[in-house]
């Protein structure tokens, strides 16, 4: 029996990371992974190859956890050499609304006239991270390297 083709996108710049579904463009079945993205990502995924057929994944690819953004990266690069897989990429502000993204502390990332600043925020401002409903794989970025705003730690 032929498994069902599907996109997979992937939200893990703070926890809990989320991983949407999608079958023809629209959210079919939504995970949210509480545990470290380290832990998480391949039993999940190991999960989803079992089931379906994945031709796609988008990812969040910054800013937000640097170590979360590496793992993510390097996965979902891995994938894609050892399964031929497309791997797109946008920023996370494309998941929150233009929401600020908690970076450490106190410290918020903020998208202010399409430049990436940090800074102290209250956190009245933020929003969590939304799978969307339905998306355009299409319409997002091939260049998938990781958005690091600070040198990483």
């Amino acid at each position: 029996m032929q498994k069902p083709t599907a996109d997979v996108v992937l939200i893990a710049l703070t926890p809990p990371a989320k991983v949407g579904l999608y079958i023809d463009k629209n959210l079919y079945k939504s995970y949210i992974l509480h545990e470290q993205i380290s832990e998480s990502l391949s039993p999940l995924f190991e999960e989803l190859f079992a089931e379906y057929e994945i031709k796609n994944i988008l990812y969040a690819k910054g800013p937000g956890s640097f170590m979360a953004i590496k793992i993510s990266y390097i996965f979902l690069k891995t994938l894609s050499i050892a399964k031929n897989i497309d791997i797109y990429a946008v920023e996370g502000f494309e998941f929150n609304k233009n929401s600020p993204i908690k970076a450490n502390g106190n410290n918020y990332f903020h998208k202010r006239d399409g430049k990436i600043e940090i800074g102290f925020l209250d956190d009245s401002r933020l929003r969590e991270f939304e799978l969307p409903e339905s998306f355009e794989i299409t319409k997002y970025s091939k260049e998938i390297e990781p958005l690091y705003v600070l040198p990483p730690i």
